[in-house]
């Protein structure tokens, strides 16, 4: 860690030198303006003009990529923060139909994004997204509800043998997959520019590697939802062979798994350390709800067993992953001053 020296110019006014190689790598001279931002733990940020902007570009060079990999790439550049994304097939190229095929893939996936121009050799796409239309907590909150509505439409078909509600589960996935992306694309632009980190809700960076880990949480407990919808699908009938108690035991597992998957994003979005004890809590009380039902099933067919199996190891991993996002919520919470704990 390099240290400097501070020195006083005037009555009330302290200085110290900025680093040459800071200054040169982000084109700051004499006369320039800098901001200073006071964060937590007695720091003080320093951001050059050029982090004030969010108008950076890339240009992804489509020779050496198949289309997969093109549209892996726009959606890296998304979340990386760029504004514009150029697609490029380089001097004398013309774009193919697969790669023009990816670039409008890729903005179907993510919210905000848009052709601004195409030609045959090049497209521009264009993110509209304003940091300062979000913010981090209810994004997270709305993928929570996202997955909670998906999971209970996909119990309720199998439970109803109603294929339509799987559907609409499924329908439901390319929504979830948007906010996250977008969640990714906020975090990433407010650790670079600590500006953006006020604009999206939070007062610091500190929380933005828990936000992270809880994005991605939920994101799965979406995916888990989305397992369930696609083997009410499957299933003959469209609903899981079990007698009317057993499927009443899995709603109520469901509500459960619901609870307090709420229950923790609620505990790491409010800095809630007592939320996150009950959702520990709540957790220890089904962690072997899976294993319940499975012991007291009565005999049936290998392929209807392994559908109920499934069914309850998807629910079972979402009320794990809810424990992991208490645990997060748990360093969030006791990082602040509360009842239960005083920072020195």
């Amino acid at each position: 860690m390099e240290t400097r020296k501070v020195q006083r110019l005037g009555p009330s006014t302290l200085a110290m030198t900025l680093p040459a190689e800071w200054a040169q790598a982000h084109g700051v001279e004499k006369g320039d303006e800098v901001s200073l931002r006071l964060g937590g733990k007695g720091t003080l940020t320093v951001m050059p003009e050029s982090v004030q902007t969010e108008e950076s570009e890339a240009i992804i060079h489509t020779e050496n990529l198949d289309a997969d990999a093109v549209e892996r790439a726009i959606v890296a550049q998304y979340v990386l923060g760029r504004r514009i994304i150029h697609v490029d097939a380089g001097e004398d190229g013309t774009l193919d139909s697969a790669h023009i095929n990816a670039v409008y893939n890729a903005e179907t996936q993510l919210m905000g994004l848009g052709v601004i121009e195409e030609r045959p050799e090049r497209i521009a796409i264009r993110c509209s997204v304003d940091p300062e239309d979000f913010t981090l907590d209810n994004l997270l909150e709305r993928l929570e509800s996202t997955g909670s509505t998906m999971r209970n439409e996909a119990i309720k078909a199998l439970a109803h043998g109603n294929s339509d509600l799987a559907r609409r589960a499924l329908n439901r996935e390319r929504q979830a997959n948007k906010i996250f992306v977008l969640l990714l694309r906020l975090i990433f632009t407010a650790y670079q520019n600590p500006n953006l980190a006020r604009a999206v809700g939070l007062d610091g960076g500190f929380p933005l590697i828990g936000y992270r880990s809880i994005a991605k949480n939920l994101e799965l407990t979406a995916d888990n939802a989305e397992d369930i919808a696609e083997i009410a699908l499957e299933a003959e009938d469209h609903a899981l062979s079990v007698d009317p108690a057993t499927m009443r035991r899995i709603r109520e597992f469901t509500d459960q798994v619901n609870e307090i998957t709420e229950l923790a994003v609620e505990a790491a979005v409010h800095r809630d350390y007592d939320a996150a004890i009950e959702v520990r809590k709540q957790f220890g009380e089904i962690s072997n709800r899976e294993q319940e039902i499975l012991g007291d099933l009565d005999e049936m067919p290998n392929a209807d067993l392994l559908e109920v199996r499934e069914v309850l190891v998807s629910l079972q991993q979402t009320a794990q992953y809810a424990a992991r996002n208490a645990e997060i919520a748990t360093n969030l919470a006791l990082n602040e001053e509360s009842e239960h704990t005083t920072i020195q």
